[in-house]
């Protein structure tokens, strides 16, 4: 009778799966509880949660604190700024870049080498804060939606990622498609880019993430209410005052006195964080593999 292929497991391999599988474990919990605890916290009684401890279910569900923030108008308007500002300028700026980087891809460009030093000068120096403030004032982009897009336009970290990416493409295809008469517009929207989608995906969560949680921008750049910024109305609702003072623009200070600044602080995290958690898993697959070979390529 022939023997089994199938080599009988010893207990030194089930204890070591074991570890392995115990430690995994634990490193899972230890990344995804946080956000967990934020999410427990913000829907649980502030009186309750003031008690501290692990919250792995909430105590005394509620979503005052959800109810209170949205009934301020401003929440709304800054979240549709916040929302423009992610999507318009992902878009321009994964646009820039892809054609930025495509011509410095290119060997027989002559002055790329000159170009990228020049393009990676501006990760090492900037003008400063004063400058920068000084020059959007006298083109007057203060208090205007355009401050939000254009200054931060493109990113050189991120253009390199996708320039060494188009290097990685077989140079055999753009050669093919200029002997077809294909121009460098057709080459690089018809053959470059659709396959460049890991790292164009990679860069587009970068920029995007970036958008999202801008911060700074808003503060310097812009005072107008119409324009602010979802982090920056969050911010204030953090403030010294707490929950009360942040909240009394509700019109309804009965509940919202009920509500503690840490519970507050819990609520607007929670706000801020869950569309990018909705939107990363769907993007991560890409992100992985495009900054891969986009870093190691070139």
């Amino acid at each position: 009778m022939a023997k089994s292929g199938i080599k009988k497991r010893s207990v030194g391999d089930i204890i070591s799966d074991w570890l392995i599988g115990i430690f995994l474990g634990l490193l899972v919990f230890t990344t995804i509880y946080p956000f967990w605890h934020i999410l427990m916290y913000s829907i649980s009684d502030s009186r309750a949660s003031m008690t501290g401890g692990f919250f792995l279910l909430p105590r005394k569900p509620t979503l005052l604190a959800y109810q209170m923030l949205f009934k301020t108008k401003q929440i709304f308007i800054a979240y549709r700024n916040t929302t423009m500002k992610t999507f318009f300028g992902t878009l321009l700026s994964v646009f820039l870049s892809a054609l930025t980087a495509y011509p410095l891809s290119l060997k027989r460009f002559r002055g790329r080498n000159f170009i990228s030093m020049g393009i990676f000068f501006t990760m090492l120096f900037n003008g400063g804060i004063i400058p920068t403030y000084i020059l959007l004032k006298d083109l007057r982009m203060l208090d205007t939606f355009w401050v939000y897009i254009i200054p931060g336009a493109m990113s050189a970290y991120n253009m390199f990622i996708l320039r060494n990416y188009f290097q990685s493409i077989p140079s055999s295809l753009e050669e093919s498609a200029l002997l077809d008469g294909a121009n460098a517009f057709q080459i690089l929207f018809r053959i470059i880019l659709p396959l460049s989608m890991p790292a164009l995906a990679a860069i587009a969560m970068f920029y995007g993430i970036g958008n999202w949680n801008s911060y700074m921008d808003g503060v310097l750049y812009v005072n107008e209410q119409r324009l602010q910024l979802l982090q920056v109305y969050l911010r204030q609702l953090i403030g010294a005052a707490g929950a009360k003072g942040a909240l009394g623009d509700a019109g309804d200070l009965g509940p919202a006195s009920r509500l503690t600044e840490e519970t507050m602080k819990m609520t607007v995290i929670a706000v801020s964080i869950i569309p990018v958690l909705i939107v990363y898993p769907f993007l991560q697959k890409y992100y992985t593999k495009g900054v891969m070979v986009g870093s190691i390529k070139g």
